[in-house]
């Protein structure tokens, strides 16, 4: 596969259908259809990790290995569209690994007198909940399509009309479902511990 560089803008409401065209063509193998939808989603992914890591060199890193993730599992999206919202919830994921992989490199080469390494950011923190937490087991339990606008809007703190647009969806679905992701999400929780509901 050829070393691709980030290209275009955001995703567009419009390319939903092409984009589900593509991941099949890449699910069957097609590079091809890789560098295309490359070219339509790299810029704004990148973007948008860089606005999270200031490490240009791990931004890129992870842009790429968004990418390799998705040559190899394009046949695991399971929305008819909206790939973008998987685009992001890969490239999130691999933000979350990058950066704990920097983590622990960063502590094996600290020499013993040298104070420890920070401890994790409060996103940090919030992330690894969302991911490998109580959240993040509860958000696999509830459909990729109220987990997508669920990270969107709250994880990344994107608007209603920001989430609309990076999923392909109408302003008002993005509002139903995130009520009914909250509603599932607190279902799946169960009761909150110190008694009554989340």
């Amino acid at each position: 596969m050829r070393l691709l560089r980030p290209a275009g803008g955001g995703p567009s409401g419009g390319d939903e259908d092409d984009d589900a065209a593509l991941l099949r063509a890449v699910a069957r193998g097609d590079a091809e259809a890789l560098a295309v939808l490359y070219d339509r989603h790299a810029g704004w992914l990148y973007a948008r990790l860089a606005r999270r890591c200031p490490d240009e060199e791990t931004v890129r890193e992870v842009l790429q290995d968004t990418f390799v993730t998705v040559w190899r599992s394009a046949g695991g999206h399971r929305g008819r569209g909206e790939a973008g919202g998987w685009l992001w919830v890969i490239a999130a994921r691999r933000l979350v690994d990058a950066r704990r992989a920097g983590a622990r490199a960063e502590r094996a080469a600290a020499r013993p007198t040298e104070p420890p390494a920070p401890a994790p950011s409060a996103e940090d923190r919030v992330l690894a909940g969302l991911e490998y937490g109580e959240v993040g087991a509860a958000l696999d339990r509830i459909s990729p399509e109220l987990a997508e606008v669920l990270r969107a809007t709250v994880v990344d703190g994107l608007t209603t009309r920001e989430t609309a647009r990076l999923l392909g969806i109408p302003e008002g679905t993005v509002k139903t479902r995130a009520l009914r992701a909250r509603r599932e999400l607190r279902a799946a929780l169960g009761p909150h511990p110190l008694g009554g509901t989340a």
